[in-house]
């Protein structure tokens, strides 16, 4: 009888260790599980069309412009998750891609479809050539702008007019090596509310001789007919 009874409670607190019929999850796994091992994973955020932490309206485009950082790191446009800076052909190397000045990318602001995308040298270049490239714009045609290193060195009265006239209100301030970054359009009747501007100072600067890079990111409405 005693061995009957000894053999009955090893059963039973075997039984309760290791989980009965109908016990569910083993306790001797509960009683030896780590508390990392209970913490559930938070979620990963979800990110959209270039990096954006929402989606975007419909009939809206949406877009993140990435300043150069000093002179070591080339800027970036995204449109709807295509990179229109660097174009997305070159880019295996980052600063061989983009071109110290202003690096602009004309889009139909319709369709969304990238026109142009080039780099204007504002140190050393001639800026008779941004200006032949911003002067004859359609209505409508969608103007983003990057700065990298130096912006605006080489900027007449006509240029700062033109950029002007497509939306912006801090190019009548740009100087040498300001960080700026811009969407505007032609034909628009108001400034635009995508443009950062930081200026060049060696109280504020975060880099040597550099003010801070800049990032916008956003959602511009397609025009719903072509002029």
């Amino acid at each position: 009888m005693a061995l009957v009874i000894s053999v009955g409670l090893t059963w039973l607190v075997a039984s309760i260790l290791l989980g009965g019929p109908g016990g569910g999850f083993p306790r001797i796994q509960q009683l030896f599980a780590s508390p990392e091992n209970s913490v559930t994973a938070e979620p990963r955020a979800r990110k959209y069309k270039c990096g954006l932490p929402q989606p975007c309206p419909e009939e809206h485009l949406a877009f993140r412009v990435v300043s150069g950082a000093a002179n070591v790191i080339g800027p970036k446009i995204c449109l709807e998750d295509r990179m229109l800076c660097p174009p997305a052909r070159l880019m295996s190397s980052v600063k061989d891609n983009v071109g110290r000045g202003l690096n602009i990318a004309l889009v139909n602001g319709v369709s969304g479809e990238l026109i142009e995308a080039r780099a204007f040298d504002m140190w050393a270049g001639d800026v008779n050539d941004l200006l032949k490239f911003i002067r004859p714009l359609h209505e409508g045609t969608l103007v983003f702008v990057a700065s990298y290193d130096d912006p605006a060195t080489k900027m007449n009265e006509e240029t700062r007019k033109l950029f002007s006239d497509l939306g912006s209100k801090n190019v009548k301030d740009l100087a040498f090596r300001d960080s700026w970054v811009f969407v505007g359009a032609k034909g628009v009747q108001n400034k635009s509310p995508f443009e950062q501007h930081v200026k060049n100072s060696k109280h504020t600067n975060k880099y040597e001789g550099w003010p801070e890079a800049l990032e916008m990111e956003g959602c511009i409405p397609r025009r719903t007919t072509a002029s």
